[in-house]
């Protein structure tokens, strides 16, 4: 019976429909004992963020789902001295605010970037609770995943979801919590670039575009479009050789860092044999 929540990042196209929805379900409605009324400012039980990739005109926007692991192994249960936090059969992690005593350690004690938050006016702690009143009620899934128009939120048994949950990944890193809100095609880096014939002030179509890793092992070749345009991405963070080739034209290499950051390397310009 236990259930995860997939956030597919390629799926997503920002339209915050998750938080709104969220805030609609929560925000003026009390549904103790699982959650009292959100308020209406300051707390985003889901939240989304997006990342700005690269530099124009090579640019991409990623967005990723913050909310409440619910983790197995979640150790704000373990912190919370009044056996306020629980886990239920379905593996849902719960803040009881009628237990809550408002005393900030299963804040403190949270691994994880503003997921648990903090009620000045009724002095408790809140968060996500996947919307386990409704769940209750006969509802098959949380407010966030019924808005979804792209479907890049999925709710199912964790014995339904194998073959998603095989190439799922934790944002922020591994805790060791054992994280119930699993992460589909997380951003890795990319590098892009032009390639343009000086000579002739016009791009170049076609030329190939080799990338190699720090182990000169190949990592892609591809080619310009009709634009002079080219982008690998899916890249790990690391240091690689771009080898620039066409007939006709004399090869080159550049270096493209994307330890830090998505790299467009710019108009490169290919000159032709003479």
């Amino acid at each position: 019976m236990a259930k995860v929540l997939i956030f597919d990042v390629n799926k997503c196209n920002g339209c915050h429909n998750c938080q709104i929805a969220c805030k609609d379900e929560h925000c003026g409605n009390d549904w103790q004992p699982i959650a009292a009324p959100q308020p209406l400012t300051g707390q985003f039980w889901c939240k989304l963020h997006d990342t700005v990739r690269g530099q124009v005109p090579k640019v991409k926007v990623a967005y990723t789902l913050n909310i409440c692991r619910h983790c197995d192994d979640a150790p704000c249960i373990e912190a919370c001295a009044d056996e306020a936090i629980y886990k239920r059969y379905d593996g849902i992690v719960i803040i009881d605010p009628t237990k809550c005593t408002g005393c900030h350690s299963c804040l403190k004690a949270c691994p994880y970037d503003d997921v648990i938050y903090y009620n000045d006016t009724l002095n408790i702690a809140q968060k996500c609770t996947l919307c386990a009143h409704l769940l209750d009620q006969g509802e098959k899934e949380p407010r966030c995943v019924e808005v979804c128009p792209t479907d890049a939120l999925v709710f199912a048994e964790e014995s339904e979801a194998k073959d998603l949950l095989k190439d799922a990944e934790e944002l922020q890193g591994s805790f060791n919590t054992k994280p119930r809100v699993h992460y589909l095609n997380l951003p890795k880096r990319f590098v892009a670039g032009l390639i343009y014939d000086p000579d002739k002030d016009e791009i170049v179509e076609g030329a190939s575009v080799t990338v190699t890793a720090a182990d000169n092992s190949a990592v892609a070749t591809l080619a310009t479009d009709e634009f002079g345009d080219f982008m690998k991405d899916g890249l790990e963070k690391g240091v690689y050789t771009l080898t620039i080739a066409k007939e006709g034209y004399n090869s080159r290499t550049i270096e493209a860092d994307v330890v830090d950051k998505d790299i467009n390397v710019g108009d490169i310009p290919l000159y032709a044999n003479k």
